[in-house]
């Protein structure tokens, strides 16, 4: 893994500001600290600050290939990587290294484009083919490894990060309202945008073209399908668990390969659970595990994690995550992740992966995307519920079963009206195309209630259903009602704030690289073909996956009630003496921003320090309100790095004035 940048001149020829190219690299430099290496000529300038972890003698980049007039910049990994090398050797490429880099862009002058259909992995690259004057950028299919753009004065300028942008562009950096009105919708924006003005995000399954005396083009290579026509009605749960096994199995095998120790998350859930059992049985017996442990108990799952390790044996180490860590790291992770969050669940992800790099690892493998491919979350229950009901919107039984999803808020009887009132919002629209989310989805626009008057101007009538609605396959109103609610959830949470928020930013701001089982393209598009009934039987998640893991662990792991991974809110910022909650949403830092309207923020601030239990959505208001001002704070208010006068390139290929 590493942090790519590059400086694209759209029109003609000219010069590409080496400086600038210097400091794109050095505020990516936790994203690769092992070494740094560029390539500039009279159109182009790529850099790339690595994370050596395959071929750490000869994989410096930039790489090229046989004849030098095709270079690459790469962050990712491509684990097919020695299976598509082979078949390239025969076919007459020479190879220089024996990193997967280089298998990029061979593959590239075999198949130009359609080289994406080959990479089983996650990535981000740009190439450049200097003869051709061509620039291919890409990202990965589900947006594991971000890839950042914007189109300033002519140039493109392009990043891992979007920092590494501000940080050369000739433009003050502003807040795009529309952004931030979507992350207080979807807790992240929709594919595509950021919370930044002008500043795109190359979403997940595209790519960009460019060529000399043409447009940029934007291309989506790859998309996820639930049509009922790949569906196999055919096959029995044995057929399913067998053929799951054995993708999982290469999965976790492939994704192994590196030339440093490979470490797993175990936080004592069934997905990490199931992917360390796999590990230590099948691959390593000298397994290195790591897991967080809280100091709220409704937070802690160590009597989980502690059961797994004694039943495994691993090599385990802890980071206990105390609320005022939590408050103490919040504007470092708002640092690293580029957005508001409502959740404070990054920091003990930020925690851990710091504890990774400090025991001498660099590389873990983590149980992100079970939930959303395999059918794990509270939501797909609820949907099931939901459709239930709608059969007889008025049945008083109907409606009970919420009490088996979520039986801790059901416990207040005196409560049980309004949140079946609740939960009955769209029921006479099952066919909505946003049935499943419309429930949570309208209940966080009550955060948009905070922002200031001229902020809600500047949104303006915009309405982000019109936009999500431009998003869905052309068939999307013919798919199975869990299906619609998986697709929902893996284009907006999970690529946009599980992947990243809570994923590679938090890994990546300690030098560490995540890789994620779950999500390789094969178990996701054969999950597509499993019927809904097998992913949630009844109302039991994850079905199958159980059935892969019953033998490999103990039944209080596979069997255990789902208890989602959370962090806490107000406790971690209200009384807490690493973290000045009233400097930081003061009255004149509400104004500076502009965002909020500090009469409402000082209200909730009041109704927080009365009460230490407070309702979710005033928990999401204060982590949002929060992120949002650090945010401000990092990249509104941005002041320029301080890169050291002998920071250099380790490489540096310079073909200025030699390409017209």
């Amino acid at each position: 893994m590493c942090g790519i940048s590059g400086i694209l001149n759209l029109k003609n020829p000219a010069t590409i500001d080496i400086n600038n190219l210097r400091r794109m690299t050095y505020a990516l430099r936790h994203r690769g600290p092992d070494e740094t290496g560029a390539y500039v000529d009279d159109w182009i300038g790529l850099a790339q600050s690595r994370l050596s972890i395959i071929d750490l003698s000869s994989g410096s980049q930039p790489i090229h290939n046989e004849d030098k007039s095709i270079w690459i910049v790469f962050n990712g990994e491509i684990f097919n990587y020695p299976e598509i090398r082979e078949s390239l050797v025969k076919l007459g490429h020479r190879f220089y290294t024996t990193s997967d880099t280089e298998v990029i862009i061979h593959l590239y002058e075999e198949k130009k484009e359609k080289c994406l259909d080959d990479l089983n992995g996650q990535f981000a690259f740009a190439i450049w083919n200097s003869n051709k004057k061509e620039l291919f950028a890409a990202r990965d299919r589900v947006g594991i490894l971000p890839l950042f753009y914007k189109i300033e004065n002519e140039r493109l300028l392009f990043a891992s990060e979007a920092k590494a942008i501000i940080e050369i562009s000739n433009s003050q950096t502003s807040f795009d309202p529309i952004g931030l009105e979507q992350i207080f919708t979807f807790w992240t924006t929709l594919p595509g945008r950021t919370a930044f003005a002008g500043i795109n995000e190359l979403a997940p399954g595209h790519f960009i073209r460019f060529s000399k005396g043409n447009n940029i083009s934007l291309n989506r290579y790859w998309s996820l399908s639930y049509s009922k026509d790949l569906v196999q009605n055919d096959r029995s749960i044995s057929q399913f668990t067998g053929e799951i096994s054995e993708l999982m199995n290469d999965s976790i095998r492939i994704r192994l390969r590196a030339d440093v120790p490979v470490g797993s998350y175990l936080s004592g859930g069934l997905d990490s659970s199931g992917i360390t059992a796999i590990v230590k049985n099948d691959f390593n017996n000298q397994l290195r595990t790591f897991g967080i442990t809280f100091q709220e108990e409704s937070f802690d799952e160590s009597d989980f994690q502690h059961l797994m390790v004694k039943y495994l044996d691993t090599n385990h180490s802890e980071v206990h995550a105390t609320n005022e860590d939590i408050g103490k790291y919040f504007s470092d992770i708002v640092y690293y992740g580029e957005k508001p969050i409502i959740r404070a669940a990054p920091v003990p992800l930020f925690l851990l992966s710091k504890k990774v790099r400090e025991e001498g690892y660099k590389v873990v493998l983590t149980g992100e995307g079970a939930d959303e491919i395999f059918g794990g979350y509270n939501i797909f229950r609820e949907t099931k519920v939901r459709k239930f009901w709608s059969v007889d919107p008025e049945s008083k039984f109907r409606p009970k079963l919420l009490k088996k999803l979520y039986p801790y808020i059901f416990k207040d009887k005196r409560l049980v009206q309004t949140l079946q009132a609740f939960f009955k919002l769209g029921i006479n629209e099952p066919s909505n195309p946003f049935f499943s989310h419309i429930v949570r989805w309208n209940n966080n626009t009550k955060l948009k209630n905070f922002f200031s008057e001229d902020f809600s101007r500047q949104i303006g009538d915009y309405n982000f259903f019109d936009e999500l609605k431009s998003l869905l396959p052309e068939d999307f109103d013919n798919w199975d009602y869990v299906y619609k609610a998986q697709y929902l959830e893996i284009i907006t949470f999970m690529s946009g704030y599980l992947l990243s928020s809570q994923g590679d930013r938090m890994a990546m701001a300690n030098s560490v690289e995540l890789r994620v089982p779950y999500l390789d393209h094969r178990i996701i598009e054969y999950m597509a073909t499993v019927p809904s009934i097998f992913k949630i039987r009844g109302l039991n998640e994850k079905y199958l996956l159980k059935k892969v893991f019953k033998d490999l662990l103990p039944k209080e792991i596979v069997y255990r009630p789902k208890n989602p991974y959370r962090a806490p809110i107000r406790n971690s910022f209200f009384n807490n003496k690493l973290f000045d909650l009233h400097s930081v949403l003061s009255e004149k830092e509400i104004n500076e921003a502009g965002v909020f309207n500090p009469a409402k923020v000082k209200l909730l601030i009041q109704k927080a320090d009365r009460s230490q239990s407070l309702s979710e959505l005033d928990n999401m208001a204060i982590a949002g309100i929060i992120s949002t001002q650090f945010l401000h704070n990092h990249f509104i208010n941005y002041k320029k790095l301080n890169v050291p006068a002998e920071y250099s390139f380790n490489t540096f290929i310079d073909k200025r004035n030699q390409i017209n």
